[in-house]
């Protein structure tokens, strides 16, 4: 795994802390839009990437939020 990829699990892994507390569906869209908002395009293609290799180290809640928005681009 490249410093980039782990870079990128232990961001998405602080966005899903931070939601923690959230009820699911709330912080699994919370999550989603931090990403989107967030993240620069050549991130999120990483981290869709990451995602399609199966997200290990991922947090639940960030391979949950990683897989939705994959499915979402793959649609649009």
């Amino acid at each position: 795994m490249s410093d980039s990829d782990n870079d990128l699990i232990r961001m998405a892994n602080q966005i899903t802390a931070f939601y923690a507390p959230y009820p699911h569906e709330e912080g699994l869209t919370g999550t989603k839009q931090h990403i989107k908002d967030f993240w620069e395009p050549r991130m999120r293609r990483a981290f869709d990437a990451l995602v399609m290799k199966g997200g290990a180290g991922l947090s639940p809640l960030a391979l949950e939020a990683g897989q939705a928005l994959v499915r979402e681009r793959q649609t649009a």
